[in-house]
C-alpha cells in the first residue's frame, strides 16, 4: 500500500472513502439498491441512531463516554408507551419519556461533575440501573401500545 493511500484511509476522510466505496459496490451488485423506496427506507432507519449520535458528540467532544445512552433511550421509549397507555394521551406519554430521559441524564451529570466519579464507571452503573428499572416496570415482558394513533405518529412524515 502506498504512503498516500495509507494517509487517505487512515486520515480524517478514511471512513468517508470506505463508505463511498462500499456504497458504490453495493449499488453495482444489488439491482434495486438505488431505488427511491430503498433510499427512503435507509434514511428512515438511521434517524434514531443519528439523533442519539448527535447527542453523543457532546460527550465525546469532552473526552468522556456515555455507555448508558442506549438503555436510557429504550427506557424512555418504554415510559412513553406505559404513560400513554395509562393516561390515554400520547402527548403525556412523550412528555414523560423526555422527562425520564432528562432526569437520568441529570443524575449522570451530577454524579460525574459533583462527585468526580469517572464518566465511564458512572454511565456503566446507570446503564444497569435503568435496565433494572425497565425490567421491574414491565415485569420482564414487552410493553404493547394500545393507541393506534401512537403508531400513526411513528409512521407520519413532516
Amino acid at each position: 500500500m502506498t504512503d498516500q493511500l495509507k494517509k487517505i484511509l487512515l486520515g480524517e476522510q478514511g471512513l468517508v472513502v470506505i463508505f463511498v466505496v462500499a456504497f458504490a459496490l453495493v449499488s453495482v451488485l444489488v439491482p434495486n439498491f438505488l431505488t427511491d423506496r430503498n433510499m427512503l427506507g435507509l434514511l428512515q432507519s438511521v434517524v434514531t441512531v443519528g439523533i442519539v449520535a448527535c447527542t453523543m458528540m457532546f460527550c465525546l467532544a469532552a473526552r468522556d463516554f456515555d455507555l448508558s445512552v442506549g438503555s436510557i433511550v429504550a427506557f424512555a421509549g418504554m415510559v412513553a408507551v406505559m404513560a400513554s397507555n395509562y393516561t390515554g394521551s400520547i402527548l403525556l406519554g412523550l412528555l414523560a419519556a423526555i422527562a425520564s430521559g432528562a432526569f437520568v441524564g441529570f443524575i449522570n451529570g451530577v454524579v460525574i461533575a459533583k462527585f468526580r466519579i469517572n464518566a465511564l464507571i458512572t454511565t456503566l452503573a446507570t446503564m444497569q440501573i435503568v435496565r433494572g428499572f425497565a425490567l421491574i416496570a414491565s415485569d420482564g415482558r414487552a410493553v404493547g401500545i394500545n393507541s393506534p394513533d401512537f403508531y400513526q405518529l411513528a409512521l407520519s412524515k413532516l
